[in-house]
């Protein structure tokens, strides 16, 4: 698909290294300080009440500032690195034994619920925005073009389940456990979802451009080109989720080798999808997903072993993105899409998530007061900064586009990006311990 290189392409390297000059020890020190800042700033945020991935957004900001200026370049194969890690733990974390008698449920609102939340949220950026992204213009006059709103929506898509449950730790006992187990497996399966959503806006809006076909032949062949990288990615995931099987009844004898399967199977499969012409990130989705959900011989082996031995890599994944995320962000090219990012956070937070919420009510097995609550919990976490790279990127190069309005565009799309992302776990983490207490009145039966 033409989108994918964009996608997750490793962008050249501009000039030299801001790293070169520094002796290869004071950055392992530097480094070494630096991840041990973000276990402090962890305890304190959770202790505070918000999103412990906010606060090592924070430290970045505050390290951009006074100590290192990063490049996109020197962070870019980290991104691709992070997002397929990410997508192979999501699929270790879909259980679908842990969804009965709310799976359909679960698949439309992790499927369906993205795609819905990304045309509303994505109409709304191009209503709202100004041409290049720099103020608030209602109307259809001066719009900001309607293949980077899109992509901005679409980057949007993702959910973090690791922000909504670290949040929801304080009230644990007042939340339904059906909602948590809902919450963890929309958010495993909205990733790869919201990875294919972007992948389409890539191809209809920015690569349909550069050609003089007519849309319709454009969105075939596209059609076409998806299907084929899905359909690759998907063989090639199910092939390497019994190989895994395979290999772990037959090669593993203590569970502290599991590490090592896991991170080869990962890796292997999605270099294997690439050059089959597949997707690597659909590949190494349904590969952790069929783990997760086969048996081994061993009884002390299962999803749940594997899933404890990748853990602690999931989390340094995740805190990367969001550390290098904040050195790479100057806070003072925030200013200008401010109202553009307060824009597209209120249409994503009260409008677009709970519509996509409750457009499936009719067939959802929660009551009004539960469905509330999940329509809130939609936090944005890794998943989205890692994907504005891309955006960055591909607005940079948008077709009919002067140069220096294209620049200027694609700054600002990340930015806004940025914007919704902090907003989003800055007002609904602080809010929702306090809404999970105020629909948990008193005669409410909580479900367990």
């Amino acid at each position: 698909m033409t989108s994918l290189p964009l996608t997750f392409g490793t962008a050249a390297y501009a000039g030299e290294s801001s790293l070169q000059s520094v002796p290869i020890e004071a950055q392992l020190l530097f480094i070494g300080v630096i991840f041990l800042g973000t276990l402090i700033i962890n305890r304190f945020s959770i202790r505070i009440g918000i999103p412990a991935i906010l606060g090592v957004l924070a430290l970045g900001l505050m390290i951009n500032i006074h100590v290192l200026d990063v490049s996109h370049g020197e962070v870019d194969n980290l991104h691709t690195f992070a997002l397929a890690l990410l997508l192979f733990y999501a699929g270790l974390k879909t259980d679908l034994k842990s969804i009965r008698g709310f799976l359909e449920y679960g698949l439309l609102l992790a499927v369906g619920g993205v795609a819905i939340c990304t045309i509303i949220l994505g109409i709304a950026i191009f209503w709202l925005s100004s041409s290049t992204g720099t103020g608030i213009v209602p109307g259809i006059t001066e719009t900001m073009p309607l293949g980077a709103a899109f992509l901005i929506a679409a980057c949007l898509g993702s959910t973090d389940a690791g922000a909504t449950l670290s949040v929801l730790r304080k009230v644990r006992n007042i939340v339904p456990c059906k909602v948590l187990q809902l919450l963890e497996f929309e958010s495993a399966l909205n990733d790869p979802s919201a990875l294919i959503i972007f992948s389409i806006c890539l191809s209809l809006f920015v690569a349909s451009n550069n050609t003089h076909e007519s849309f319709p032949s454009l969105a075939l062949a596209a059609s076409s080109e998806l299907l084929q990288k899905l359909g690759s990615g998907l063989l090639v995931g199910i092939a390497f989720g019994y190989l895994s099987k395979l290999t772990i009844d037959h090669f593993v004898t203590d569970k502290e080798q599991l590490l090592i399967v896991a991170m080869s199977i990962a890796l292997i499969d999605y270099g294997s999808s690439f050059f089959l012409g597949g997707s690597g990130f659909v590949s190494v989705y349904v590969t952790g997903a069929f783990m997760a959900n086969l048996h081994y011989h061993d009884a002390n082996v299962n999803h749940e072993s594997i899933q404890d031995v990748l853990l602690p890599f999931n989390t340094m994944t995740e805190i990367s993105i969001f550390l290098l995320f904040g050195l790479l962000i100057h806070p003072s090219d925030l200013a200008p899409c401010v109202p553009a990012g307060l824009a597209a956070a209120a249409a994503l937070m009260l409008i677009a998530r709970p519509i996509s919420v409750a457009c499936f009510q009719h067939v959802s097995p929660f009551n009004r007061k539960e469905s509330t609550l999940i329509a809130w919990c939609g936090l944005r976490g890794a998943v989205p900064l890692a994907l504005s790279f891309s955006v960055q990127e591909a607005i940079a190069n948008y077709p009919g586009l002067e140069p220096q309005a294209s620049a200027q565009l694609a700054q600002n799309s990340q930015g806004i990006i940025f914007i919704v992302v902090i907003l989003n776990l800055l007002i609904q983490g602080i809010s929702i311990a306090p809404l999970c207490r105020g629909l948990s009145a008193p005669g409410r039966t909580t479900s367990t």
